[in-house]
């Protein structure tokens, strides 16, 4: 049975946030099938944002969602990318929605200044977690209540998992691969991806 990975759009989303784990649960399931011989993908990646219409990522990106919030599927890895998060932070919509479904998911994960979103619902509260290096000061003084770490390619407290800027995003995936499958599969994902990971 796969596992739903459910990842959030809106408007300014920083591209390589949403679709570098996109990537690589998506590849994952095409090696778990090609490589070890799964009967079924072990990830359903499907991206969610409050209604419909393409919206546009930062610098450009014009992108459409598979879900609006009222049809998105239950996620069992909710993540949050980053971005310009103006717009999310300030949307009580897409706040309530994130509260709900990561009072539900297994996990709860974020990517770069997605961060400031989880930490706008409460999530992080009572834990370690990080972001940009450009926006570390800027957490610490918006969410005392976090322990938000440095120098870290991302954090992992559990249900809740956040992670470093932009690329970092990658990092963090296939830690979760490894996490919810095994290091073969992450191992042989991150060679397929030619991308140089090896687990923290």
């Amino acid at each position: 049975m796969s596992l739903t990975v459910g990842i959030l759009l809106f408007p300014d989303v920083e591209v390589l946030d949403f679709a570098g784990p996109y990537e690589v649960f998506s590849v994952a399931s095409r090696v778990a099938i090609k490589v070890l011989g799964f009967d079924s993908p072990p990830f359903r990646v499907v991206t969610i944002a409050e209604g419909h219409e393409p919206l546009a990522a930062r610098h450009g990106l014009r992108i459409a969602p598979d879900h609006g919030f009222m049809d998105a599927p239950a996620t069992d890895i909710l993540i949050v990318p980053g971005g310009i998060v103006t717009e999310p932070m300030s949307n009580l919509s897409t706040l309530a929605w994130l509260k709900r479904e990561s009072a539900r998911a297994t996990l709860t994960a974020s990517v770069c200044t997605g961060a400031f979103i989880l930490g706008s619902i409460g999530i992080l509260d009572g834990l370690k977690a990080i972001t940009h290096w450009e926006d570390i000061d800027e957490m610490r003084r918006m969410f005392p209540k976090i322990a938000v770490v440095e120098g870290l390619p991302y954090v992992d407290e559990g249900a809740v998992v956040t992670s470093a800027g932009i690329s970092a995003g990658i990092s963090m995936s296939l830690h979760l691969v490894e996490r919810m499958i095994g290091p073969q599969l992450a191992q042989l994902t991150a060679r397929q991806m030619q991308y140089d990971w090896s687990p923290a």
